[in-house]
């Protein structure tokens, strides 16, 4: 969950080093470092906090090889000797992941004779390529022995002040790619790092152990074997990761998603029916016989799948379970070969989410979907059917624009499983587009509450406590508004459908609990207003986000919200706007850092 950036160039790379990580710095930020081959050897600096802390601190540094990192702590607490790079003789290392094995190999090398000066592993591995150096000269060779000995997931970068002019760098199960420039070799966590240099990428496979110089690069395999890996021209720009004319990168994608929402839904937008191959060549033949669907996926990523159920269920009538991915493979699972997996990731490189994708083909289940934003992703090139949402680079660490069109993605998904199963008549998927087409005209009305919703933020801001309500396909979008209130003001929020409130949460309202609600016309609108008057007669405040058309008075201690239009099964992609803004505008009252929250990376990468 850490960021990587490395270098190996005609020039100094340093400035180079700190814009990568601060591009990086969603990926983890309590501490950040780099190392450059200088004219002494290895110069080091590093620094508790943010990039920022670091530029200062490397301030006249200059070199033309070197390393950095921004780091996300799992191995000890976050502190200057915690922090990369770890050093070893005339070596420096940079890690992204974990190294299982790493107290056996801290073990070996202390009776060896080397000495610990951190609580992290990555420590281990310095030691370790330092160690086979003396019996192995080649910078390239011992890291490529060192590699054979790691187990878990990683990615480094190493260099040695003896090879100065260059970097070797690995991958297992971590992301890392390679970018090439005009006069320089470079690589990094995220491409987003690279496009000030250049926008040609190559993108490591697991196993992968590449040297880099300012003249190219070479790739071998840990066995030895070389291989070569295509460029890929990647089609983001510097100016896409800029934070242009807003405040935080989250409500910059908050803004994004109409055009967010449009780019992926580019597919079907002058299309007259929706076919299987969206998803891949394969997918007519592969979804014919699917019986049912599992979804495989974390955090907000899993919230989209459980919204997703309803869809599938009520459209295509395919039975449809959401597993939270790191628990699905610690568990005795009943398999079924003619079951669809679907893998859902922003980033595709979701450890749990790429586990328990493994897990389910080993259990034989290889009918396998990926929904993910990274097209060259690990869960990508693992699944045999994949979505390419074009959400862009999301920066902001709480999800908004990715959540948004995994749910149009899903949807999608749902209307050709009803295709393939005959439940869809050509009215009612005409219907489907024509709403899809709609869908970015729609969301940007919604965006127009901002200033409304703003206010609301300063009512409540000063709570400890809130309550989500919703209920059917809009519960999880209840689910997915406590988790942005909770991740970026540190309000403690829970979500329930509305239905359960007497069987427990209803213990919990009183005039300090703010709730609130998800309220669309739908078929469970007058349910869920006995629900609100439940909230009303124990002191309880509500806060409701209806339709314009919804029979909800605004009254004393009732504040309503009106959505511009309902839409219908698609209602749950417009109602989750509000709720991100809402979150938005209560962390900005609190002062708290809306786009790096405490305690959490943007990437989980890491089991």
């Amino acid at each position: 969950m850490c960021g990587i950036v490395a270098a190996a160039a005609g020039s100094n790379i340093v400035p180079v080093l700190v814009e990568g990580l601060k591009k990086l710095e969603y990926r983890g930020y309590d501490s950040a470092g780099l190392a450059v081959v200088g004219a002494t050897g290895i110069e080091r600096v590093r620094s508790v906090g943010r990039v920022a802390e670091l530029e200062a601190a490397a301030a006249g540094t200059s070199a033309p090889t070197g390393i950095a990192h921004t780091r996300w702590a799992t191995h000890g607490v976050p502190c200057e000797r915690n922090a990369h790079p770890h050093v070893s003789g005339g070596i420096a290392v940079v890690h992204n992941g974990i190294i299982e094995n790493y107290e056996s190999l801290r073990r070996e090398l202390t009776d060896l004779g080397y000495e610990f000066t951190s609580d992290t592993d990555t420590e281990t591995i310095a030691h370790l390529v330092e160690h086979l150096l003396r019996a192995e000269p080649d910078l390239f060779r011992a890291v490529q022995l060192a590699c054979r000995r790691l187990v878990g997931a990683y990615a480094i970068a190493v260099i040695d002040q003896r090879q100065p002019g260059k970097v070797v760098v690995s991958r297992e199960g971590s992301p890392l790619l390679l970018g090439l420039g005009d006069t320089g070799s470079y690589a990094a966590s995220d491409a987003s790092a690279l496009l000030q240099v250049t926008r040609n990428m190559v993108y490591l496979e697991n196993g992968d152990i590449a040297e880099l110089t300012a003249a190219g690069v070479r790739i071998e395999r840990r066995d030895g074997k070389p291989v070569e890996r295509p460029v890929h021209v990647s089609e983001l720009s510097a100016a896409a990761v800029e934070l242009g004319q807003y405040r935080h990168y989250m409500q910059k994608e908050i803004f994004e998603q109409p055009e967010a929402l449009a780019n992926t839904l580019e597919i079907v937008g002058g299309a007259k029916s929706i076919q299987p191959g969206i998803f891949g060549a394969e997918a007519a033949n592969l979804l014919h016989d699917v019986d049912q669907v599992l979804i495989l996926a974390c955090g907000t990523s899993a919230h989209s799948g459980m919204t997703a159920r309803y869809w599938l269920e009520a459209i295509a009538g395919v039975s449809c379970t959401v597993e939270i991915a790191s628990e699905y493979r610690y568990r005795t699972s009943v398999p079924d070969p003619r079951q669809l997996v679907v893998a859902i990731s922003q980033s595709g490189e979701t450890a749990d989410t790429l586990a328990a994708l493994r897990h389910a083909k080993s259990l034989g289940q290889h009918k396998t979907l990926a929904i993910c934003n990274v097209p060259e992703s690990a869960i990508v090139r693992e699944s045999a059917l994949r979505f390419i949402t074009r959400a862009g680079p999301e920066i902001g660490v709480a999800s908004t624009k990715a959540f948004t069109t995994q749910l149009a993605a899903l949807f999608l998904l749902t209307l050709v499983m009803a295709k393939v199963r005959d439940r869809l008549s050509e009215a009612e998927e005409a219907a489907y587009i024509d709403q899809l087409r709609h869908l970015p005209v729609a969301v940007n009305k919604v965006l127009t509450l901002e200033s409304e919703i703003e206010a609301w933020a300063r009512r409540f801001a000063d709570k400890h406590h809130a309550l989500f309500l919703g209920r059917g396909r809009h519960y999880p979008i209840a689910l997915e508004g406590a988790l942005k209130l909770k991740e970026i003001s540190y309000i403690h929020a829970e979500a329930y459908p509305a239905g359960e409130l007497k069987h427990g949460p209803l213990a919990l309202v009183d005039a300090q609990m703010p709730v609130i609600s998800v309220a669309p016309n739908d078929e469970l609108l007058e349910k869920l207003k006995s629900n609100l008057q439940e909230v009303r007669a124990r002191g309880g405040e509500l806060y409701v986000f209806a339709d314009a058309d919804a029979e909800i008075p605004s009254t004393e201690g009732v504040h309503m919200l009106r959505l511009p239009e309902h839409y219908g099964q698609l209602s749950p992609i417009l109602h989750v706007i509000p709720l991100q803004l809402l979150s938005y505008h209560a962390a900005l009252v609190k002062g708290t850092d809306v786009d790096k929250p405490r305690n959490l990376a943007k990437s989980v990468t890491v089991e």
